[in-house]
């Protein structure tokens, strides 16, 4: 099984390939997800330069249907997140093995 990469481990190439601190690696680290956070909280849409764009989309309120008794359900208002890679990180997965 692949493990995943965790927040430690961006810390951890930061501090290798730049030379931070290890502590410096981690507080960078927590700075730009905070930030990338905060913005997607706010609606703001975040994009970053060859790696893809996260959007916040407002979904309204709608009928759904429980599969197992095929009763309608209404479906509550709600904002969903949703990511999409750039043409050059969508190449570099493809290209991989």
């Amino acid at each position: 099984m692949k493990r995943s990469l965790i927040r430690a481990d961006i810390a951890e190439a930061i501090y290798q390939k730049i030379g931070l601190s290890r502590n410096e690696s981690a507080d960078m680290v927590g700075t730009i997800l905070d930030e990338i956070s905060d913005s997607l909280e706010k609606g703001k849409n975040v994009k970053i330069t060859s790696f893809g764009s996260f959007t916040v989309r407002n979904k309204r309120q709608r009928i759904g249907r429980n599969p197992k008794t095929g009763e309608e359900v209404p479906i509550t208002p709600r904002r969903v997140l949703s990511f999409r890679p750039s043409h050059i990180l969508r190449k570099k997965v493809n290209t991989s093995s």
